[in-house]
């Protein structure tokens, strides 16, 4: 009788509007998170060079002592690599 497309009702498009709109905010709180994340590791060196201890930076930065350790290595492996 009636021919109406699931796509073509306004329930759908609203629900697909919402749908939309929460991805970006996830996309969105994802994407702050990791750059968060980020910035705490650049800090890292930074704050080793100023004489903070590892403790300190990971408790400083709310990371782990493992965190900061690995980012030494991989700062110091850098640095001397640079300079060969």
């Amino acid at each position: 009788m009636f021919e109406i497309k699931l796509q073509e009702t306004r329930v759908y498009r609203e629900a697909k509007q919402e749908g939309l709109e929460l991805g970006r905010q996830e996309g969105l709180k994802q994407a702050l998170e990791k750059g968060q994340e980020q910035a705490k590791l650049e800090l890292i060196p930074r704050f080793l060079a100023y004489g903070i201890s590892i403790e300190e930076v990971a408790q400083l930065l709310n990371l782990t002592i493992e965190q900061v350790e690995q980012v030494r290595l991989a700062t110091e492996q850098e640095s001397s690599t640079s300079t060969q």
